[in-house]
């Protein structure tokens, strides 16, 4: 048998009556956590159905980018027999065959490898310098914010598509003698060289907007370093529009791949595109509109994919857009 007074100290109190003459009762309470910024917006993200849309595709051109032979088994995106020059689809080709009988459904495959890596590296590429750029300008401000802000409105005064013409014309041209590596590599550095400032402009306008918070405040009297502050403290509170906007920038960087491909002064064969594709099949699109409509399909296609993806996270992001 239990003791008394233990029982009288462990037993629940009355129940108060309400107006309504019935006991009061507690409700249930909810065991949920407050979740953050990225706790809201990836609830917001699941429930919008151009987010899965647009990041189901995307899945489906990194995979293509990475793993091409399983989309394509078997067939050759470079060598190809005159024997099926210009070939329509069929069982044997499902996008039919180019003016030197290559196979159009595997060059459409394996063209996204280098828009891919041409895409992704140049974000990283324009995110670090960029990044890195208005970091310092932020948080140091005074001559080197000014500095590097004129710096980086001498670039901004480059048109984009003319100064990448222009570099590389200059160290990609025809006689060059270029790799394939080093192809990919001067297009990469022409896309960072000449967009970087945007980077630069959005990360300072958040160090700007961060640096006098109470909680930087608060870790600077305390001591820490500059390397901490900007590390642990800034970095992680201004990389939202950072990801957002480098979201964007692989579709547009995909985009401007293709382009100067198609003009001449990007990516070359043997080099596998599809700007180059493009820029190939635009004389034969009479005779076979194929050449021409596969490669700019799936151009489009991934664009709008990394775009629309952008967006839903901007919108995720944003508490105002929710």
């Amino acid at each position: 048998m239990s003791d008394p007074s233990t029982a009288s100290i462990v037993s629940t109190p009355p129940a108060q009556p309400t107006d309504a003459g019935a006991p009061a009762t507690a409700g249930p309470q909810s065991n949920e956590k407050p979740r953050g910024l990225l706790g809201d917006a990836w609830r917001d993200l699941r429930r919008k159905p151009l987010f899965w849309i647009s990041a189901t595709l995307i899945v489906i051109f990194l995979l293509m980018a990475a793993f091409p032979a399983l989309f394509a088994p078997g067939s050759d995106a470079v060598n190809g027999s005159l024997s099926r020059s210009l070939n329509k689809p069929g069982a044997d080709g499902w996008f039919g065959y180019d003016v030197q009988g290559r196979d159009v459904y595997a060059r459409v495959i394996y063209g996204a490898r280098a828009s891919m890596v041409v895409a992704v590296l140049s974000v990283v590429g324009t995110l670090l310098v960029g990044g890195t750029m208005g970091i310092i300008a932020g948080y140091r401000g005074g001559w080197v914010d000014g500095l590097l802000s004129r710096i980086a409105d001498v670039f901004f005064g480059l048109p984009f598509v003319l100064g990448a013409i222009v570099i590389l014309t200059t160290f990609n041209g025809s006689d060059s003698g270029n790799s394939k590596a080093q192809i990919m590599g001067l297009v990469i550095a022409s896309l960072t060289v000449l967009s970087w400032p945007v980077v630069m402009r959005l990360m300072r306008s958040s160090v700007l907007a961060t640096k006098e918070a109470d909680y930087i405040v608060a870790a600077r009297a305390l001591g820490a370093g500059t390397g901490r502050i900007i590390l642990k403290h800034l970095l992680p509170n201004c990389l939202a529009p950072l990801l957002v906007y480098g979201t964007i920038m692989v579709g547009s960087f995909i985009g401007a791949e293709a382009t100067l491909s198609f003009l001449g002064v990007g990516l070359r064969s043997p080099v596998v595109s599809w700007g180059i594709m493009i820029s190939e099949g635009q004389q034969f699109i009479r005779v076979a509109p194929g050449l021409v409509f596969f490669p700019a399909a799936f151009l489009v296609t991934a664009v709008l994919s990394f775009v629309m993806l952008g967006e839903a996270v901007r919108e995720a992001l944003d508490p105002k857009l929710r």
